[in-house]
């Protein structure tokens, strides 16, 4: 089938004028859908099902948060079409459509938006903060164990250190004695790893819905006022923890180079950033967060930080079978720049979370 006969089997509002690859993603495919006579316009997408396997998991995961979402903001006295995702059923009432091992879907176009892909200003990710940190508020009582894990132990820290170790032992690239120095700075954290996870089966911090890829070009930003309006891209919504989200944006927001600068000299940790994103997030989410979460923040930077820098290095050790690389080092490039984020970090620990409780007091 073509795109256009993918899109005539959903129920969009008049006539389509004409289907153009829209957008800068490099998951699935996506495409705008202009109509004749109208202002409003469509997204229709293909989800990769090699990625996605579950799809329809991950479908019924977004068709529950959205509809829970756009009935809180309605209550609220906001604009759901504008501040959520809007799914568009197909013409049978289904919320998307399978051809053949394909799945596609639909949703409403948010006119007059912007995304970001760099961080311009600190105002920017401040701003994106608090729409993260509003996103998780508005999903304070749903219950988050009610939605599939769209990618089992994404970010278990205890299942990819494990990962990290069986890589070590079986060595499958002969490449581990030329990553012995980052090696020894994973082995020395190992007692470290886990904290997020048994807060959270100790139940010392809630069990939420979380986003999990929670870059800048995630967020919509209004172009008229320059606010922060909505979070889109809800692939990876899963049961996790706050900390997963924030510690994402400011391991992938605070690093003043490149993921895969070669030059360490060049790496460092923007606290003047963090600290916009951190009063954002903490305006967003308002008195839903608990004081052990407050707390606890900058570990989640650590943390979700050392576990990407671990991934990077087990994917190395075992030959660079998951992570696309350009040349043979580049996966332990990459978790060169993520280890002197968090030793960065480390360093900063007693800063950042006096930075925390200090944008938690100010709400």
């Amino acid at each position: 089938m073509t795109n256009y006969e993918i899109a005539k089997e959903f129920n969009f509002d008049g006539d389509i004028e004409s289907i153009s690859p829209y957008g800068e993603g490099h998951i699935n495919d996506t495409f705008l859908v202009t109509m004749k006579n109208s202002s409003q316009h469509y997204i229709l997408q293909r989800l990769n099902t090699k990625i996605f396997k579950n799809f329809r998991g991950l479908m019924d995961n977004i068709q529950k948060v959205t509809a829970k979402l756009q009935q809180i903001i309605k209550n609220q006295g906001g604009d759901d079409e504008r501040e959520c995702m809007t799914l568009i059923p197909t013409k049978t009432n289904l919320p998307y459509y399978v051809n053949g091992n394909e799945c596609w879907r639909a949703y409403l176009f948010v006119k007059d938006t912007v995304v970001y892909q760099v961080i311009d200003s600190s105002k920017v990710f401040e701003n994106t903060g608090e729409a993260f940190g509003r996103f998780i508020a508005r999903l304070d009582d749903f219950d988050a164990n009610t939605l599939c894990e769209v990618i089992p132990n994404f970010h278990n820290t205890v299942d990819r250190y494990s990962k990290f170790l069986t890589a070590l032992e079986q060595n499958k690239s002969k490449r581990v004695s030329f990553a012995q120095k980052e090696i020894d700075f994973v082995l020395q954290r190992g007692d470290k790893v886990g904290a997020i996870v048994e807060a959270l089966e100790n139940k010392k911090i809630p069990l939420r819905v979380t986003h999990n890829d929670t870059k800048i070009n995630n967020v919509l930003i209004d172009k008229n006022t320059g606010k922060a309006i909505c979070v889109i891209d809800l692939d990876t919504i899963m049961p996790g923890s706050l900390l997963y989200d924030f510690g994402d944006s400011i391991r992938s927001g605070c690093n003043t180079a490149l993921e895969d600068e070669k030059n360490l000299d060049l790496v460092d940790f923007n606290i003047e950033l963090y600290e916009a994103y951190c009063a954002g997030f903490l305006r967003g989410i308002g008195d839903k967060i608990t004081d052990q979460e407050v707390k606890m923040l900058h570990l989640g930077a650590i943390i979700i930080t050392l576990e990407c820098g671990i991934r990077f290095l087990t994917d190395y050790i075992d030959g660079d079978v998951y992570f696309k690389t350009d040349y043979p080092d580049h996966n332990l490039v990459r978790c060169r720049t993520q280890f002197k984020l968090v030793e960065k970090m480390e360093q900063l620990s007693q800063e950042l979370l006096e930075i925390a409780i200090k944008c938690k007091n100010k709400i």
